[in-house]
């Protein structure tokens, strides 16, 4: 019966400390920590070939362009970034979060001319 005799008699004084209550409650929404959700750096798998004594413009037509389009068939792939310089061929792609067995997939996807598996690697940051 207080508050609401106060808030009667005093409608300024209930008015702010509305305000004071949902400011509050805004403060500690944002400060909450999040469990369900938690900050993860996405999968990211890095293929660099060595091609000793090619141009720039040959590493890209005969190892990059190649090595994209057998990698492009993936699935879950987020976005996949190259660049091919004199000798030198890198790949990054960036999977999905929900993607399983990304290891694998590559191994399946990276059958080198002999049909043979090549050896994919995995590094942890």
């Amino acid at each position: 019966m207080w508050l609401s005799d106060t808030s009667v008699r005093r409608p300024v004084l209930a008015m702010v400390m509305s305000l004071l209550l949902m400011a509050f409650g805004a403060l500690s929404f944002r400060n909450l920590p999040l469990r369900e959700l938690p900050d993860v750096d996405p999968p990211i798998v890095s293929v660099e070939t060595d091609y000793v004594g090619a141009s720039a413009a040959v590493v890209e037509s005969r190892v990059t362009k190649p090595i994209e389009d057998r990698l492009a068939g993936l699935e879950g792939i987020h976005k996949i970034v190259s660049e091919s310089m004199e000798g030198v061929s890198r790949i990054t792609i960036e999977f999905e979060l929900s993607r399983e067995a990304i290891l694998d997939r590559l191994r399946d996807a990276a059958l080198d001319d002999g049909g043979r598996r090549a050896d994919v690697v995995r590094l942890d940051r």
